[in-house]
């Protein structure tokens, strides 16, 4: 007599289901280490080299107006709504030359395209380049609020100063936007890991 097996087979192969009890093995994978920090280890140094790797687009935000003419190369500036129309730029206050910001109560927020690099790094301050010099590195017009847009950054949102709020070393400027510039290049000019790059 043939010896029966306590299993079930169905029609479709797919659907082969089986009771038998069989020996297995468990197969445990190497576990990896995750560098957690607890809250009160997380120093300046450490949040400034996580952030490094927060890749971000490059701007560079501009004003004119009564206190005068400023543009500085930024990432910190991101959308807060589109109805109405407002984004938001942060600033370090304790550059004391960044008050001309509020004071002008307005700003254009610049965005750059990856061959728009020598522009990024002539209003970061790190070549050297004079403030007045910085605006001849491209050309600039005006759309509503009288600060400089530049003419073939990848977007430019002309705005007006509704609110700011400070917070530790920066200036947070809420501005709404007033006249909008889109060009038809693609390829955004990215800072990570502490280098410019491009998509």
């Amino acid at each position: 007599m043939a010896q029966q097996t306590n299993s079930a087979v169905f029609d479709r192969p797919s659907l082969l289901v089986s009771f038998d009890l069989r020996p297995y093995i468990v197969i445990q994978e190497p576990v990896r280490e995750l560098h957690v920090l607890k809250k009160n280890e997380v120093g300046p140094q450490t949040y400034r080299d996580a952030m490094a790797r927060f890749a971000g687009a490059v701007h560079v935000v501009t004003t004119d107006g009564p206190a005068g003419l400023r543009g500085t190369t930024i990432i910190a500036a991101c959308s807060v709504s589109d109805s109405p129309p407002t984004v938001l730029v942060c600033l370090n206050r304790e550059n004391t030359k960044n008050d001309v910001f509020t004071k002008n109560g307005n700003f254009a927020l610049n965005t750059l395209s990856r061959h728009q690099q020598a522009l990024a790094e002539g209003f970061s301050g790190l070549t050297g380049l004079p403030p007045e010099e910085r605006f001849s590195l491209a050309k600039w017009d005006r759309i509503s609020t009288g600060a400089p847009t530049l003419i073939g950054g990848l977007a430019v949102f002309d705005c007006e100063i509704i609110d700011t709020k400070d917070h530790a070393t920066h200036r947070i400027l809420f501005g709404q936007v007033t006249g909008i510039r889109i060009d038809d290049a693609v390829h955004p000019l990215i800072y990570f890991e502490r280098r410019y790059r491009d998509f």
